[in-house]
């Protein structure tokens, strides 16, 4: 079994692994299930295609109007009811069209609400017994039963210290700047005076103090989600084509990449 979070989805390596684990082994695909924790929050704004496919997934109309029609099918035959309430996941399954896990040799069931013991526990009982490559889609709510960190997860993702009546304390004395902070400062110093700079972060732009250089300097700064692979590979291609024509709009002295 293998668990993943929707962010980490974005990197190259996930989808590498997906697709070996696809592929007839000794003649036959080996049993293993794949849990997608999608919370659809990371700490920095998640982005992508990637991102917006699973949002498509949660919420396509296609999928609500399926399964408000199989319920009125089902509704006058209570037992056949609830056992499509129980693995609902399973109607789901079948009338989403089909999905690049299932491209890629996975059986993809979901999403499915993580929240919901009396659903997940079963599903994951009934994807146990079965053979082959599985993809479970679970859908969570990061600081679920906690109003204050269901209201703010990015503070709430990794805090220091707080009453859990009143939530996070602010320290006693005001907290030296960290080296975060200072970085972040220098980085758009350095952007003020060089119009060439570019910023890439692999989704962590509060962590590595981008912010604000996010909001001053936006068409030089590129979130790859979590992919670093990609981040150093994207910056060495900027580094010798020349970052200008990434660029929305062309900064004052960028001039285009010469060629020999």
């Amino acid at each position: 079994m293998a668990i993943i979070g929707d962010g980490a989805m974005t990197a190259g390596m996930a989808f590498e692994a997906l697709n070996n684990a696809g592929m007839p082994h000794a003649g036959k695909v080996p049993n293993l299930l794949v849990i997608l924790n999608d919370n659809d929050m990371s700490i920095s704004p998640p982005v992508g295609a990637l991102n917006k496919y699973l949002a498509r997934l949660m919420s396509g109309k296609f999928y609500a109007a399926a399964r408000e029609g199989a319920k009125n099918v089902l509704k006058n035959a209570p037992p056949l009811f609830e056992l499509a309430r129980r693995f609902e996941e399973h109607a789901k399954g079948m009338v989403v069209p089909g999905t690049i896990f299932e491209e890629l040799g996975f059986n993809y069931v979901g999403p499915i609400d993580g929240h919901d013991l009396d659903a997940l526990i079963p599903t994951l009982e009934n994807l146990r017994d079965k053979s082959g490559a599985q993809f479970l889609h679970v859908v969570t709510r990061k600081g679920y039963g906690y109003k204050l960190a269901e209201a703010d997860p990015i503070s709430y993702h990794g805090p220091g210290k707080f009453d859990p009546r009143i939530g996070l304390v602010k320290p006693a004395t005001p907290p030296k700047p960290t080296f975060t902070q200072v970085f972040g400062q220098w980085l758009c110093d350095m952007a003020e005076a060089d119009p060439k700079l570019v910023g890439i972060t692999p989704a962590m732009r509060e962590g590595s103090g981008m912010v604000e250089f996010h909001r001053r300097f936006p068409d030089r700064y590129h979130d790859v989600g979590i992919a670093e692979q990609h981040a150093v590979t994207f910056a060495a291609g900027l580094a010798c084509e020349g970052p200008c024509r990434w660029w929305r709009s062309t900064p004052p002295s960028c001039s285009a990449p010469t060629t020999s």
